[in-house]
């Protein structure tokens, strides 16, 4: 029997708040090999693999290792860390025994997932699919929508107009969308939009050319000018120091009347002192995963509005999003001669 060069230890806590991680991982290592793998709860001590004297690569997710555990296994050479931390003496000695460490490189694994949700809260709210579902749960009346009496057709089922226009309605082909931020989310959802035929334009002063080509987005440079015209507009951005605010108030009452806004990443990129005036003021509509504060008390005045679409902060959480997150690290360990 060839010996076991591959272990993954996994906290209940990983498992958490990522699961089918774990699992994905040790199928990634099986393929070269036999793989031990561990679960612990979430007090209990990390354990010394069994395989610890032919061990080569280690991947801790949700657990810590200390310098007792690192010296238990003399010859491994990389670590991959998932949601751990190695504490200061262990770094130190890992780089003295040249072991390599990996971690995520970028918060990119979630982007296809975030994009697509995206794309869902804009279709959804352009439709007003949530509203008309919760409608026709105690009601006919969104079955009987009757204009005045004009030919054949009237009142046939089938025949009814369940857009709103007041708002942003209808097809996504022919919006003008405005997108703030050309990373791994705005970029995706630019891409999409613009292949279901709209008008996208984006401004990222970080972000090089190449990405608004690929995206299909025509590259705006200011910000005041990407509001002027937006009948969707969706800032996406993470959340930092610089990006804090960064659509201000004066921006948000630029927006046209009727405009989309989709929330997906932060909510507080935007003044959502101002967004909050306006979509209750009833001049724009809202499709949003996240908000300025969360979770919304029951009692929240967007909740259940007519032009407001909302999901409790789970646009990244999919099983691919986890996927892509473990081959992010994974994929950084040279694969092992079978």
């Amino acid at each position: 029997m060839s010996e076991q060069r591959s272990a993954i230890i996994v906290n209940s806590y990983f498992d958490g708040i990522w699961p089918f991680a774990a699992e994905y991982w040790k199928a990634l290592w099986e393929r070269t090999g036999a793989v031990e793998f561990v679960r612990i709860g979430g007090a209990e001590p990390v354990p010394i693999p069994k395989s610890s004297g032919s061990l080569r690569r280690l991947a801790l997710l949700g657990v810590d290792l200390d310098l007792a555990g690192l010296a238990a296994l003399p010859r491994l050479e990389e670590i991959g860390l998932g949601e751990s931390e190695l504490g200061e003496a262990v770094r130190a000695e890992a780089e003295r025994r040249s072991i390599r460490i990996y971690r995520s490189t970028s918060e990119g694994y979630w982007g296809q997932s975030v994009a697509e949700f995206a794309l869902g809260l804009s279709l959804a709210a352009l439709r007003r699919i949530p509203q008309t579902h919760r409608q026709i749960l105690s009601d006919l009346a969104p079955w009987d929508y009757s204009p005045p009496a004009s030919g054949a057709g009237h009142g046939q089922r089938g025949s009814q107009f369940g857009d709103d226009p007041q708002f942003a309605n209808g097809t996504i082909a022919g919006k003008r969308v405005r997108i703030v931020g050309a990373g791994n989310i705005g970029s995706r959802f630019a891409s999409f939009c613009r292949m279901l035929g709209a008008d996208v334009a984006s401004w990222d002063p970080f972000a090089q050319e190449p990405g608004f080509h690929r995206a299909g987005a025509r590259r705006e440079w200011h910000l005041a000018e990407l509001v002027r015209d937006a009948e969707i507009f969706a800032p996406m951005l993470p959340l930092t120091d610089t990006t804090r605010g960064l659509v201000t108030a004066a921006l948000i009452d630029a927006l046209p009347r009727g405009c989309l806004v989709v929330l997906v990443t932060r909510a507080t990129i935007c003044d959502m002192a101002a967004v909050r005036r306006r979509v209750l003021e009833g001049e724009l509509a809202l499709a949003a995963d996240v908000f300025d504060v969360e979770p919304l008390a029951l009692d929240d005045p967007l909740l259940g509005r007519d032009n407001v679409v909302h999901t409790p902060h789970n646009a990244g959480r999919t099983i691919h999003a986890n996927e892509q997150f473990v081959q992010n690290i994974a994929g950084q360990f040279p694969p092992l001669a079978r």
